[in-house]
């Protein structure tokens, strides 16, 4: 069985695994969530396989997008809570800004020379980084691509190789959302896209995910799918414009979290409440909002667990292992009908 069918099965097992999670004995933590965060970190152990017991020693160098980010601010705390927990040493790095890719591509040249047992990075584009990756390559430290993908047919005409990659499907998160708005859109409507920074995988996936679920779709007509670069303030002038263009607006997809809040906002001022937004990453303004009835619902996947694992496997490189086959996280949408339910989940 593939690993991505492995994992993703992991979402319905009802196998009675023991509780020896971190997270377990967390007061704020449903048992429905702490089953879950369970069964996924087991399957995800089974494909990575066995790290050394102690990662005392060992020295892991991350390399994400951007901490104004309330994705990757949080992506950061988390790689560092992972490290304490597998007792070992994580330094989080990034570029200035979460469009600047030159600024993230020279972190990745200096990172390659401080002599780290392995690199995760996760860029702003497919190619930015291929260069810091070839450096990485040369001076024989394993990297690991997490999240947004690099270029790999890129990367190998430039002579260069990934040692890992762990991802999830930017597609199906598209398609979930897709396909739960169309559930609340029984007499269909006009739905539009808001997309991040152009040529960045994730936002690309998770567009043509939704846009394929939206055209094949006889109920409801995508009347727009734009870019607003991951950016709050392009968000709501794009939702006002597309309210004001398609006053029969029946819903949105936000390809992130910021970007879905913004175009909240705007609906609102518009007096739209009633107009479906949707995101991507489940962030706590993002729960916030859906507990106040505002955002719809926001695709989500557990970041301690997606940078546990990152951690893991660095560390199983570092030990001489190897990857043969990408690692895809299992995923979660959460609406403002679930995120009562969705208490401790992080």
């Amino acid at each position: 069985m593939k690993v991505r069918n492995i994992l993703k099965s992991a979402v319905f097992s009802l196998a009675a695994l023991a509780l020896s999670a971190p997270w377990a004995a967390a007061a704020d933590v449903s048992p429905k969530i702490q089953q879950m965060l369970t069964n996924f970190e087991s399957a995800l152990e089974k494909q990575i396989g066995d790290v050394p017991s102690d990662g005392k020693g060992k020295r892991i160098g991350v390399l994400i997008i951007s901490l104004t980010n309330p994705f990757w601010a949080n992506m950061k705390d988390c790689y560092e809570n992972a490290a304490r927990e597998l007792n070992t040493t994580v330094e989080v790095q990034t570029g200035t800004t979460e469009g600047d890719t030159r600024s993230q591509l020279d972190t990745l040249m200096t990172m390659a020379d401080m002599k780290y047992d392995a690199i995760i990075v996760s860029p702003i584009d497919g190619t930015n980084l291929i260069p810091g990756i070839i450096k990485c390559n040369q001076n024989g430290v394993p990297v690991i691509n997490l999240g947004p993908g690099v270029d790999l047919a890129a990367l190998e005409a430039a002579g260069g190789h990934l040692d890992g990659k762990i991802t999830v499907s930017f597609e199906e998160q598209g398609e979930t959302v897709a396909n739960d708005m169309l559930s609340r859109l029984p007499e269909g409507g006009e739905v539009a896209i808001l997309e991040g920074l152009p040529g960045a995988g994730q936002s690309r996936g998770r567009a043509d995910g939704a846009a394929r679920v939206f055209k094949a779709s006889d109920k409801v007509t995508l009347v727009a799918s734009q870019p607003c670069d991951w950016d709050a303030a392009k968000a709501y002038d794009a939702a006002k414009d597309l309210l004001q263009s398609h006053p029969k607006l029946a819903g949105i997809f936000a390809c992130n979290d910021v970007m879905a809040l913004a175009a909240v906002e705007a609906l609102n001022a518009a007096g739209r409440p009633d107009i479906l937004v949707y995101g991507v990453d489940f962030t706590d303004d993002a729960r916030a909002s859906m507990k106040a009835g505002k955002l719809t619902g926001s695709m989500s996947y557990s970041s301690v667990l997606y940078t546990k694992a990152a951690l893991r496997m660095a560390l199983h490189l570092a030990d001489g292992g190897k990857f043969t086959d990408n690692i895809y996280l299992p995923l979660t949408l959460v609406t403002r009908d679930s995120v009562n339910d969705f208490e401790g989940w992080k």
